[in-house]
């Protein structure tokens, strides 16, 4: 009897079935896991921004990290989702609204993007830290997540955007396709965020006492934990390489293993040169002769964000170039600045936009084969033109719907908070959750406390919790709180000092307390003024 031989077809339509399944549960974990790295990275913002403020502060910026979070998992779920990545037209899509209709096999790739929306807003709000209002906080989340960024990531990622069809040139007989390349957001997220961030700050104006007109000083107003800045920092740098090795979006086509070992590779290598650019130019003169955490720190930081464009199409050889020139752009935004009175409490204009921008460009001259140091031709001309129309578009969208929403939030009077309040700290009238309160520190606070009273006494008034509540349980509010009184003892001298024009030090020490008193630095900080 005849063998049916149909069944060994069978057996390997099966067979190739599951290699497919196996495929796309694969691409979808690693989506997953490299997703949840990266958010990680809010974590590291978190950390960084509330290291980079003073103790007054520290527990508002903690929580408008945490609400990026939340923020943008709704904004990005309801509307930005289907803005970004839906079926629609070259500008915007429009379908996926709450992920309507959305297969569950693209879940995954939903919540990877919805960690760079995250992103995207979160760089904004270190560079409005210690004075922006919680609503407008909000708001511009939401409009970031929901709005804006998806719109651009609809330009350069999804298929029908116009930056990434890009355009067709003739060129002797020969057809030319140029296409926006921005691999894993240099300019669609940071170099965004970094705009948003110096409109944000623009309109926001700098904190109390930032700068001094007279005397052309600029005040360095420093944070209250290096360790908890330099820990966030190191946080970043970890999850930077998930943010660029995910964007390869597979793991199970050829060839994904050594495109993610390229574009790791580059990452480390760029964000260790920038910094190591950043440390010399702090220590041989330039911009001091200290061997700088922090600005080595950023330094780093914008060297991983100028290679996110081309990290995959880089040979290794060509990441120390984007580093170099990123941690020279750091230094220069960051004095600049700085020159024109703008208060970028964490330098994130510096990091993220100056990377950014060179990031973008830096492809059209380093992209393997077809850069201009590699071929100067009419493609690789081309390519340089387009991705300054991309990044020319990207910034200038960014700036517009910034100014709209920032510049309606200063009319309203919904941005910034109250001169008094942003003296005495938003923690305690905010959210009424000091980050140190005084009744933690146990044996010898009193002693702490004591240093830093005028009278160098510490009355029963003193004495109480959080809220403001005293021993006798009269509740005497958020300002009469002892953390508040403590830490703005001088507020008065404060005031006189602004109305004089006069260098504004918010925490005044005579001199024996600063070189021999013992004051803890959770309570207190130090605000030193250095010439420009």
């Amino acid at each position: 009897m005849a063998e049916n031989i149909t069944k060994h077809f069978t057996a390997t339509d099966n067979n190739t079935n599951a290699k497919n399944e196996l495929e796309k549960s694969l691409d979808q974990f690693f989506l997953i896991i490299m997703g949840i790295i990266v958010l990680m990275m809010q974590c590291g913002f978190a950390f960084l921004e509330a290291g980079s403020v003073r103790s007054k502060n520290t527990t508002n910026l903690l929580m408008k990290n945490m609400l990026d979070s939340f923020v943008a998992g709704i904004a990005y779920w309801t509307l930005g989702f289907a803005f970004a990545h839906g079926e629609g037209n070259s500008f915007m899509g429009w379908e996926y609204f709450a992920s309507s209709s959305l297969p569950n096999s693209r879940l995954a790739f939903f919540f990877f993007h919805y960690v760079f929306a995250a992103t995207a807003a979160t760089i904004v709000s270190g560079a409005l830290a210690e004075r922006c209002e919680m609503l407008a906080y909000f708001v511009y989340s939401f409009v970031i997540t929901a709005f804006v960024y998806p719109v651009v990531t609809h330009w350069v990622w999804h298929p029908d955007g116009w930056l990434r069809a890009g355009l067709t040139f003739e060129v002797n007989n020969m057809t030319l396709n140029i296409s926006f390349h921005d691999f894993s957001g240099g300019c669609a997220i940071h170099c965004l965020g970094g705009t948003a961030a110096f409109f944000g700050a623009l309109f926001l104006g700098p904190r109390i006492g930032r700068f001094h007109e007279e005397s052309k000083t600029v005040l360095q107003v420093r944070g209250h934990s290096l360790p908890f800045t330099a820990l966030g920092g190191f946080i970043l740098l970890f999850g930077f390489l998930a943010f660029n090795a995910g964007s390869q979006s597979s793991l199970s086509k050829p060839g994904d293993g050594t495109a993610m070992s390229v574009i790791v590779v580059n990452t480390v290598i760029a964000g260790s040169t920038s910094g190591f650019v950043t440390l010399l130019v702090h220590r041989i003169g330039i911009l001091g002769r200290t061997w700088s955490l922090l600005s080595t720190m950023n330094g780093a930081l914008s060297g991983m964000v100028a290679v996110c464009s081309g990290c995959n199409v880089y040979r290794p050889w060509a990441a120390p170039i984007v580093g170099a020139f990123a941690g020279v752009s750091f230094n220069l935004i960051s004095w600049l600045m700085c020159r024109f009175k703008i208060d970028d409490p964490v330098d994130a204009v510096a990091v993220h936009f100056g990377g950014g921008v060179w990031g973008v460009l830096a492809v059209a001259f380093l992209k393997y084969e077809s850069g201009i140091l590699m071929s100067w031709n009419m493609l690789s001309a081309l390519l340089l033109a387009w991705q300054l129309v991309g990044l020319i578009s990207i910034v200038a969208w960014t700036a517009a719907m910034s100014s709209l929403v920032f510049g309606t939030l200063k009319l309203t009077g919904t941005f910034r908070v109250s001169a008094d309040m942003e003296i005495k700290g938003l923690d305690i009238p905010k959210h009424g959750e000091p980050a140190y309160p005084l009744e933690s520190y146990g044996h010898g606070y009193t002693e702490n406390i004591t240093t830093v009273m005028d009278d160098g006494q510490l009355s029963s008034t003193h004495i109480g919790n959080q809220n403001g509540t005293v021993p006798d349980g009269k509740d005497v509010g958020p300002y009469e709180s002892p953390e508040v009184k403590v830490m703005n003892n001088h507020a008065d001298h404060h005031r006189d000092a602004m109305t004089a024009e006069t260098t504004v030090v918010l925490y005044s020490f005579s001199k024996d307390q600063q070189t021999g008193g013992q004051v803890n630095s959770a309570l207190v900080d130090y605000d030193e003024s250095t010439a420009l």
